[in-house]
C-alpha cells in the first residue's frame, strides 16, 4: 500500500506542470501589463510616471468613464446572477426528476451554453434589431440598442439565456448526489415538498450553488465580447473589460490600459476573494460531509 508521504510526492510533480503553463499564460500578461501601467503612452522610449496612470482612472480625468464601466459592469453582473440563480436551479430540479425523455431535455437545455458567445450575441443583435423577431413577438417598435434602459435590458436577457444551463448543469451535479434515503426519512417525518425543499434539498445543494454563483461571478466580471457585439459599448454598457480594449487599442494609450487591466484584476480578485470569505468557505466545499439519515435498528431500540 502506498504511503501518503508518496502520494503526496507524486500529486506535486504532476501539478508541476499545469502550474509552469498557468505562470506562463496567466503570470507573464499580468506582470507585464503591471509593469506596463508605470511607463506613459506612446512608442519607443516612454517615461516613467509611476502611479499617474492609476490616479487619472481612480480621481483623475478618466476617473468618470472608469466608475461608470465599474457600475455597470458590476449592476449588470448581479442582475443577470440573480436570474441565471433563479433559473438554473428551476431547470436543475426539473432535469433531476426521473420522466421519459429527460436526456433529451437536458441535452436541449445545454445547446444555449454550448453555443460560442460570440455567435449568442450575434444571433440576439439579430433578434433585438427593430425590425427583428422580439418586437414582433411584443408588438412594439423599440430601438434595443438606441437608448440606456432598453440597451441594459437586451444584455441582461442575451446573458440569462446563454448562461443559466450552466448554472443548472452545475447544481444538478449537486442534486445527484444527495441519498434518496434523506428524502425518505423527510417523507416519514411527515415533511411536505415544501419543507423538503428547503430543509433538504436547498442545504445539501448549497457546496455546488455556491461554486456555480462563484465562476458565474468571475465570468460576468470580466465579460467583454457580448455587450461589445450587441452594443459596442454604448449608452452607458461599457464594461470594464471593453474599457481596458478601447483604452489600450482604439485609444493607443498602452501604459493608461495596462493600469485599467491591473485595476480590473485587482477588483476582481478582492470580489471573489470577499465572496467566499464573507459567504462562507461552504461555497467552496467539495460537499464530502453531508448528513445521513439514522440508522434504525431490526428492534425497538437499538440504535
Amino acid at each position: 500500500m502506498a504511503k501518503p508521504e508518496n502520494d503526496n510526492r507524486t500529486a506535486f510533480w504532476l501539478v508541476i506542470p499545469s502550474i509552469v503553463v498557468l505562470t506562463v499564460v496567466i503570470g507573464y500578461p499580468v506582470a507585464s501589463s503591471l509593469v506596463r501601467s508605470f511607463f506613459g503612452d506612446g512608442i519607443g522610449e516612454v517615461p516613467f510616471v509611476g502611479f499617474d496612470n492609476y490616479a487619472s482612472a481612480l480621481w483623475g480625468t478618466g476617473a468618470k468613464e472608469f466608475w461608470g464601466a465599474t457600475g455597470f459592469t458590476y449592476g449588470m453582473g448581479a442582475i443577470t446572477i440573480v436570474l441565471e440563480t433563479l433559473l438554473g436551479l428551476g431547470m436543475a430540479l426539473i432535469m433531476n426528476r426521473a420522466f421519459r425523455g429527460r436526456g433529451l431535455l437536458r441535452a436541449s437545455v445545454l445547446v444555449p451554453w454550448a453555443i460560442p458567445t460570440a455567435v449568442a450575441a450575434v444571433l440576439w443583435k439579430w433578434a433585438f434589431d427593430p425590425a427583428g423577431i422580439v418586437n414582433a413577438l411584443i408588438g412594439q417598435q423599440i430601438v434595443w440598442t438606441g437608448s440606456e434602459l432598453p440597451s441594459f435590458v437586451a444584455i441582461v436577457i442575451a446573458d440569462t439565456w446563454k448562461t443559466a444551463p450552466f448554472i443548472a448543469l452545475l447544481i444538478l451535479a449537486g442534486l445527484q448526489v444527495i441519498p434518496e434515503e434523506v428524502y425518505e426519512a423527510a417523507k416519514i417525518d411527515g415533511a411536505g415538498a415544501w419543507r423538503r425543499f428547503t430543509n433538504v434539498t436547498l442545504p445539501l445543494v448549497a457546496p455546488a450553488l455556491g461554486v456555480a454563483v462563484l465562476f458565474r461571478l468571475l465570468d460576468a466580471l470580466r465579460m467583454y465580447d457580448l455587450p461589445a457585439i450587441l452594443t459596442n459599448g454604448a449608452n452607458g454598457t461599457t464594461t470594464l473589460s471593453i474599457l481596458v480594449v478601447q483604452s489600450t487599442l482604439s485609444q493607443l494609450k498602452p501604459g493608461y490600459g495596462g493600469a485599467l487591466a491591473t485595476l480590473t484584476f485587482l477588483f476582481i480578485f478582492l470580489t471573489a476573494y470577499l465572496f467566499v470569505r464573507l459567504l462562507g468557505v461552504n461555497a467552496v466545499d467539495t460537499g464530502a460531509e453531508r448528513p445521513r439519515p439514522a440508522r434504525r435498528g431490526r428492534k425497538e431500540g437499538v440504535r
